[in-house]
């Protein structure tokens, strides 16, 4: 719930910004913040971490974060006034201190793996706004977010080559950017549902997804969503509550898929999410891959 006079219209990222990440994220996190696109994960895809706002720095705080083997024992937050809103940057070990000024594409430290997020996520910035005046420093508040960027969705039917793989994750070739948008730096694509709507989020082993970019029909309430020819979800305007399903690769159930918007330039194909210890397939770069939905009664949730 808002607080009591927060304002719930959404603050804009700008094109821009996002034009210096290989990737962004409103949902694909267990985190409230992004249940409601309150927060946008971005993936720059380099050791450093380059600011994504301007301003002044208020604030750098060390703060605890759950115990994981893959995992720094605590992380940071970095708090910068940009005139209009404060911004809460998390994931990054601040070089910057308070009083600093800060302009957008300035390095503010190092990247740290956080145990807030899962061993298949990548390094990013965790970007939120909130109101002058809000508490900084509280896990709730902020201001809800839309990406400006046309987002392409791509559709995909399931299949592809395993390209890349990792402890929990296995990256595969497919979708393909259409050549238009894989030479336009600034294009976004994501993987798409059935209607070509693009898809952004945790699936399913998340509670929800949605819509990234600022093309958002508010009017598909209760809109049935359907990806590889399975339903999945009910949508509320950009976002999408997960049905109870399961992810199948070549026929054995893995945690998820990883969905999020990525750079034309830099987009790598759908992410399977694959934990060993939770029984898991593991793969190979080279295996041929077909995944499917199904719906579940015992679905993976990890938040």
């Amino acid at each position: 719930m808002d607080e009591p006079g927060e304002s719930t219209e959404p603050v804009v990222v700008p094109a821009s910004v996002l034009a210096r990440y290989r990737k962004f994220s409103l949902y694909n996190s267990p985190y409230p913040a992004h249940d409601r696109a309150c927060a946008v994960d971005l993936y720059p895809g380099t050791a450093v971490a380059a600011s994504p706002v301007a301003g002044e720095v208020l604030d750098t705080r060390t703060v605890g974060c759950p115990d994981r083997a893959y995992a720094v024992d605590h992380d940071h937050l970095i708090v910068v006034d940009t005139g209009e809103h404060v911004a809460r940057v998390l994931h990054v070990d601040p070089a910057v201190e308070a009083g600093d000024e800060v302009a957008v594409g300035d390095p503010l430290g190092e990247l740290v793996r956080s145990g807030f997020f899962g061993r298949w996520v990548d390094n990013h910035v965790h970007l939120e706004f909130r109101e002058h005046g809000r508490n900084p420093y509280r896990a709730s508040g902020s201001r809800p977010l839309v990406a400006d960027v046309a987002v392409t969705p791509l559709a995909w039917d399931g299949t592809g080559t395993v390209v890349e793989t990792g402890p929990s994750h296995a990256v595969l070739d497919a979708p393909v950017a259409p050549a238009s948008v894989a030479d336009d730096a600034a294009a976004f694509v994501a993987v798409a549902d059935d209607d070509g709507h693009p898809l952004d989020g945790g699936f399913a082993h998340y509670s929800g997804g949605g819509t990234p970019g600022a093309r958002v029909d508010d009017g598909r309430d209760g809109d049935t969503v359907r990806f590889l020819g399975t339903e999945i979800g009910t949508r509320r305007g950009r976002h999408v509550d997960w049905a109870n399903v399961d992810v199948l690769a070549n026929g054995e159930r893995v945690t998820g898929l990883s969905l999020f918007a990525a750079r034309g330039d830099a987009a790598a194909g759908a992410k399977l999410v694959t934990r060993p210890e939770a029984g898991d397939p593991t793969f190979a770069v080279g295996d041929e891959v077909r995944v499917e939905v199904v719906a579940s009664d015992d679905p993976v949730r990890l938040g």
